[in-house]
């Protein structure tokens, strides 16, 4: 019998990476899948799947899963979906620098350690596939998201600066670019958002006060968002192609997004983002 084809997902405890790792599982996958709290770790197990702790921000808990996962499945790893972190709102002028240092622990230098630790094993094999779940916010900056968009568009440029180190070593590397999908990533957010940003303090502050009150009152909702098998989708076609495309944007804003960039002049572009017209 074929032996099944071995994954780890990262950030599997809700959304996307819950989602997409429960589906592999499903289609054949062994999934070694990573979440932070022990209910989520034990709900994983009892799902099918392997469950791990890993906290991005923890480069030795990054550790102790490389060598857990690799002694699990004998050294083999067909492929990594870097997915997970968390998005800090807030203007960039309120933003302190500690909170955008655990913004780029999260989702940039936690993603960097992880996956240089596991390219070696994929070398070694002479194949391998590196799946990031980015955003188009690697690509469009968006009002009062400047510390999601700069770790977003940090890890744009190191993946594909990776991918091009890569080229003919059997080791593909993929970005899957959502828009709008349907997570808790906003309501984390804003708890995060209040613990850093002083918003009467802020010029922001009305501006703020409004889009908390929105979330709460569970208005954040956007008839464009999609679910996470929207998501799942470009996962398989990045995992299984032959030849895996560098980009996979997701969702009608985020194929609109790199549209209107690459059309527009970029004083409009970044007018009309920016909500001034």
């Amino acid at each position: 019998m074929e032996e099944k084809r071995i994954i780890l997902v990262t950030g599997a405890s809700s959304g996307i990476g819950a989602y997409c790792a429960r589906q592999l599982a499903r289609e054949g996958w062994r999934v070694m899948a990573t979440a932070r709290r022990p209910e989520d770790i034990t709900a994983l197990d009892r799902d099918g799947l392997e469950g791990f702790y890993l906290d991005y921000r923890d480069p030795s808990s990054i550790e102790k899963l490389v060598a857990a996962v690799l002694e699990r499945t004998g050294g083999r790893l067909d492929a990594l979906f870097n997915n997970g972190g968390y998005a800090l709102a807030g203007a960039v002028e309120d933003i302190p620098v500690e909170a955008l240092r655990d913004q780029f622990e999260a989702n940039f230098f936690g993603w960097h350690d992880l996956t240089r630790r596991i390219v070696p094993v994929m070398r070694a094999q002479g194949h391998g596939r590196v799946v990031n779940c980015s955003s188009i916010l690697g690509h469009v900056p968006l009002r009062y998201r400047g510390a999601y968009c700069a770790s977003k568009y940090a890890l744009e440029g190191l993946m594909l600066c990776l991918r091009a180190d890569l080229a003919g070593s059997g080791i593909h590397v993929s970005l899957i670019e959502p828009g709008p999908i349907e997570s808790k990533i906003a309501l984390a957010g804003a708890t995060i958002f209040e613990g850093h940003i002083d918003i009467e303090a802020s010029v922001h502050r009305d501006a703020y006060r409004a889009q908390i009150e929105r979330l709460r009152a569970g208005k954040g909702r956007s008839r464009l968002k999609l679910g996470p098998d929207a998501v799942y989708r470009a996962l398989r076609h990045a995992l299984e192609a032959e030849r895996p495309k560098p980009h996979y944007p997701v969702t009608l804003p985020a194929r609109a997004g790199f549209f209107l960039k690459r059309i527009l002049p970029s004083a409009i572009f970044y007018r009309m983002v920016a909500g001034q017209g």
